[in-house]
């Protein structure tokens, strides 16, 4: 009996280490990973959907300036300590930013954090201020 269980075991192994074996059109099949998928800095970049620098601050950047302080905005929100400074430069326009996030705070299960956009140009300066908060995805959403 134990000759005749273990022909089984055998079996039953093999099988299953078969079934883990699939393809799909003489190709092999893809598991996507278990967990949460690292975003893209594309796709937190459009998480920020436009930032503060997507409104009348932004106005007269080049698109490459506007991705430069979407990113100064990911940047400070994401790991920069309370009141330091992200600057980003433009395109040899003369123009230039920089972001200050304050210190995160927590609204119910989400991470907040206030911050700050200064967009520097020959004709003068402009503020804007917004508040992000992470959402379930791990990007930063403007409020």
């Amino acid at each position: 009996m134990s000759r005749a269980f273990s022909k089984i075991s055998a079996s039953l192994l093999a099988i299953s280490l078969l079934a883990g074996c699939s393809t799909l059109g003489g190709k092999e099949a893809s598991v996507a990973p278990e967990g949460p998928q690292p975003l893209t800095r594309d796709a937190i970049i459009a998480a920020l959907n436009g930032g503060l620098v997507g409104g009348r601050i932004g106005t007269g950047l080049s698109d490459g300036e506007k991705r430069k302080a979407l990113e100064a905005e990911y940047r400070a929100l994401e790991n920069t300590p309370s009141g330091q400074r992200v600057a980003w430069a433009g395109d040899g326009s003369g123009r230039r930013g920089e972001v200050v996030a304050a210190q995160p705070y927590r609204v119910g299960s989400q991470d907040c954090r206030q911050y700050s956009q200064t967009v520097f140009t020959p004709a003068g300066s402009q503020t804007a201020r917004g508040t992000a908060c992470r959402d379930t995805g791990g990007s930063w959403e403007l409020l």
